[in-house]
């Protein structure tokens, strides 16, 4: 049975502040997760994100990644969901009504 929801594409990016040396430690806890990418790796600062079909593993993500030894902070700065179909989609195959406001 499909729960409301399951058919959404969860899309997040985190900005971690860390201490130097946490590096090798949030490497690894970002691989042990297939949703999550090391999308900017920095000396103090990342950027980290997250493409999920469940809204709460987003959070969960959040939770693990703040308890990785040296990690300071985890800031959750952009979270979008949209329905996994509308983002398949062909953008010519969508229709002007998605594109209200859009100028060429």
């Amino acid at each position: 049975m499909s729960k409301p929801g399951d058919d959404e594409l969860h899309i997040a990016s985190f900005v971690i502040q860390h201490r130097q040396d946490a590096m090798p430690a949030l490497t690894a806890a970002i691989g042990e997760h297939a949703e999550l990418e090391l999308a900017i790796p920095g000396e103090t600062r990342s950027v980290v994100l997250c493409e999920s079909a469940d809204r709460y593993a987003v959070m969960d993500r959040v939770d693990q990644l703040r308890a990785v030894p040296g990690v300071l902070n985890v800031l959750l700065v952009y979270h979008h969901a949209e329905p996994r179909e509308a983002l398949e989609a062909e953008v010519g195959a969508r229709s002007d009504s998605n594109l209200a406001g859009v100028q060429s």
